[in-house]
């Protein structure tokens, strides 16, 4: 797949837009585009190393510890280390670039 990461769709996205680019037994590669969008809990089997490549966001994490994040960021989240996305910017769209693999 060819694509250049910041060719987004028409915006604001009702739903966060995932974008599997790479993707083997071993890993996965996604561009996620989030607007304004949240997240329930995730508790992954597999290890996530993201880089926030626009926009800014926040996680949280269990026992109320939150991790803000800007352009440029990176963040490795282990697996089973449980976790949400509390907030996303809209202006700019948050793109993300995750790579998800086992352990």
């Amino acid at each position: 797949m060819n694509l250049n990461i910041f060719d987004l769709p028409s915006l604001p996205l009702n739903d966060e837009l995932t974008t599997i680019l790479q993707e083997s037994n071993k890993i996965r590669i996604e561009r996620i585009i989030s607007t304004g969008q949240t997240s329930g809990w995730y508790d992954q089997d597999e290890a996530e190393f993201i880089v926030l490549v626009e926009g800014f966001a926040k996680l949280e994490f269990e026992n109320d510890r939150f991790l803000s994040m800007k352009k440029g960021d990176t963040f490795l989240i282990h697996p089973h280390q449980l976790h949400r996305v509390a907030h996303t910017s809209m202006h700019p769209p948050c793109i993300w670039l995750c790579v998800f693999y086992k352990v």
